[in-house]
């Protein structure tokens, strides 16, 4: 069985004059973290829980795992 992690994005790192950007896409929901792209070393794909939305391409350090509280 393959297992996936829960994800939010983590906007620590962010830096100001793309805060708006990234929530834009982003916002406050949780992801599924499906994995990293073989050809774009250091990028993944998720998937919004709510949405179903597809997103790719974005660093994947740029994520923060939820704990099970967080959930």
């Amino acid at each position: 069985m393959i297992a996936y992690s829960l994800v939010k994005f983590n906007y620590k790192d962010i830096a100001d004059i793309y805060y708006d950007e990234y929530f834009e896409v982003f916002g406050n929901e949780v992801f599924v973290f499906l994995g990293e792209i073989v050809q774009m070393p250091g990028h993944c794909i998720v998937v919004g829980m709510k949405t179903g939305k597809v997103i790719s391409g974005y660093h994947t350090g740029n994520f923060k795992v939820l704990t099970e509280d967080e959930c």
